[in-house]
Formats: C-alpha cells, structure tokens, sequence
C-alpha cells in the first residue's frame, strides 16, 4: 500500500511566492524611501527660502503619506497580499530607536546645568500624567492612552514610537498620534517665538519654553532659529534632556502594563513574563549613547548614525502608511484628538512657567 501527500507540492510554490513577495516588496519599500528623501529635501528647501533652517513637518509625515498612497494603489492592483511579508514596520522601528542614542551625548545634557535637568523632570512627569489621566476621563484605550502620553511628555514621534513597543499598540494608533505630533508642532513654531518676544522672554527662558513645549525636534530648532541664536542652543539642549528619558518612559510603561493592564485575576507576572515584555532596545539605546558620550564614536560616526536614524524611521513609516486600515482610526473618532489638544495646552502653560522659574528666577540653566 503505498501513500501520497498532496500537501506538499503546493506548499513548494506558496512558499517560493512568499520569498518573491518579500523581495519585490523590500525593493518597493526602498523605493519610496528614496522618494521621502526627495520630498523631504524639496519641502526643507522651501522652508530654508522662508528663512526656516530646518524642515518642521519632518519625514515621517512624508513617509506617511506616501506609504498610505502605496497602500491603496497595492490594494486596488491585488498586490497588497503579496509584498506583505516585506512590512517589518517593529523591526525598522527598533533599529532607530536603538541608533537614537547616537543622538544623546551626556556631555551636551550638562550644557544647560542643573537646570535642564530639572525641567526635563518636572515636564515629563506632570505632562505624563495629567495627560494620562485627561485620556482615562475620555475613556480611550489603554494603548492609545500611553503613546499619546508618552508624545506630549517626553519627545512626540520618538516617544510616541517606543511606547508602542511597550505596549503592544496598533500601527493606527501610531500614525494617528504621529500625525497629531506634527501638525501640533507647526504652528507651535511659528507662534511660540512670536508669544516669548510679546512677553518680553529673555533668550535663555525662551529657548527652554520651545523645548519644554513642542514636541519634536525639528521644529522646537526651527522655533529658536525664528528668535534668536542662543535660544536656539538652549531650546535643542532642553530637548535632548528630555530626549534622553525616552528608555525610563519605555521601560516603566512596560513594567505597567503587565503587572497591571495585562495582569490576569488568577495569575500573577513572573520575572520571565516581564523580560518578555521589557522593550530590549531600551539596552541598545542606553549601550549607543555611552559609546557616543564617552567618545568611542567619532564625529563622522555619529553623523552618519544620525542619518541611519532616519532611514530606519523612514522605512519604518513608509510600512506604516502601507500597512494602515483606515477603518480603525476612523472608529477612533474625535477624542483622541480633544485629549491631544487639551494635553498640548497644559503643556504649553506649564512649560512656561518651569522654563520662567528655573531658567530665569533661579537661573540654573546656562547657554
């Protein structure tokens, strides 16, 4: 008696096409990478005419976008199934966060004394959790909650990414958040500086307010090219104080969530469920800012890490746009974007009256 599998002969060609579809969809994903990186140039260049150094929107934004014009083109051809195995979007995502570290040098956290210090604590906790606790009155999803809260307090887009992880978020959150980062931060930029010279700020309080406040970096450099040089230095150092708080955020929020989000009546988290849990590029990211802050990277090497940085991200937010259901921000609805206003407003104020009391009453910060 003799047996035939005819299982076998259709797993062969299944399995060739899913190879296939993960080449032809890394080879996409470059592709329109590229194409953020010609887009990106060409609104900076816009911007740099109207006097702004830096491009506020940010790439991620572009890649978004052009990601999500990807999604309904694969979709519309049938293609969409076939270069899926090529959208490793957490992947991506962890590779940048751990190169971030590249971007923190101890050294340039010191610059602004104990005064940076001091604000970069003071914000990140009490915007942290005033936010939390505005998202919980308007019942949102523990998920969303935390990357939400994590882009106010600490550093938009950045945090926003790595609260993700630790959480186990959906990719529509991210980008939903993402989107709110960056068409917050703009008008931020153009108004902050406008606000500080009415109020008569010295550049020293001023720079510390755009750094406190708007939540990406790009735009808090673009708000402290728009007023003067020096706020220019403090507000980018105030910023990467904060920066550097991304690891403590990622950690905590993953310790949160499953000793007490995820935590079963019956069954209580052992250490290995927790090492499970604990975003592994936190390590990466702590190692890379040692390396870069005690000198072993040289000037070369951290500039082109940083630039790594953003390829990553670029890809990472490219697969964002391509994987997006639109379904699912849509069932969001309006709050999230009421607790992201509402968020950004106490953000603002309270910015200013740290940035105020530290920067100038007491004077503990220094250009």
């Amino acid at each position: 008696m003799t047996t035939t599998t005819v299982s076998a002969p259709a797993a062969v060609p299944a399995q060739s096409r899913s190879r296939l579809g993960l080449l032809v969809g890394l080879a996409l994903i470059a592709v329109l990478t590229l194409l953020v990186a010609e887009f990106d140039q060409a609104i900076a260049d816009i911007f740099k005419s109207q006097g702004v150094t830096r491009n506020p929107l940010e790439y991620p934004l572009t890649a978004v976008l052009i990601g999500l014009a990807a999604n309904g083109l694969l979709r519309l051809a049938g293609l969409y199934t076939f270069v899926r195995p090529a959208i490793r979007t957490e992947l991506y995502l962890k590779v940048g966060l751990v190169i971030l570290g590249a971007r923190i040098s101890l050294g340039d956290l010191l610059a602004t004394g104990v005064g940076g210090l001091i604000q970069a604590f003071i914000m990140v906790t009490s915007v942290f959790f005033f936010t939390w606790w505005l998202a919980g009155k308007f019942k949102l999803s523990p998920t969303l909650k935390a990357v939400m809260a994590a882009a106010v307090s600490v550093c938009g887009v950045s945090a926003a990414i790595a609260a993700a992880g630790s959480v186990l978020a959906k990719k529509e959150e991210v980008t939903y958040i993402t989107a709110l980062v960056i068409l917050t931060a703009l008008p931020l930029m153009v108004l902050m500086p406008i606000f500080a010279d009415a109020m008569n700020l010295s550049p020293v309080v001023a720079g510390a307010w755009f750094g406190g406040n708007i939540d990406t970096t790009a735009a808090v450099v673009g708000a402290g090219t728009m007023h003067s040089p020096e706020a220019q230095q403090v507000a980018a150092v105030v910023k990467l104080t904060q920066n550097v708080l991304i690891g403590f955020v990622a950690f905590a929020l993953a310790l949160y969530f499953a000793l007490v989000v995820e935590k079963k009546a019956d069954q209580r988290p052992s250490p290995l469920m927790i090492w499970q849990r604990f975003p592994k590029f936190v390590i990466g990211f702590v190692l890379v800012t040692i390396l870069a802050s005690t000198g072993v990277f040289s000037p070369e090497i951290v500039k082109e890490l940083n630039r790594a940085t953003e390829w990553a991200f670029a890809l990472a937010f490219v697969c964002i746009g391509i994987d997006f259901a639109p379904g699912a921000v849509k069932q969001m609805g309006w709050k999230p974007i009421l607790v992201y206003l509402g968020a950004t407003v106490f953000n603002t104020l309270l910015a200013l009256l740290v940035a105020s009391v530290v920067f100038g009453t007491l004077g503990l910060g220094r250009a």
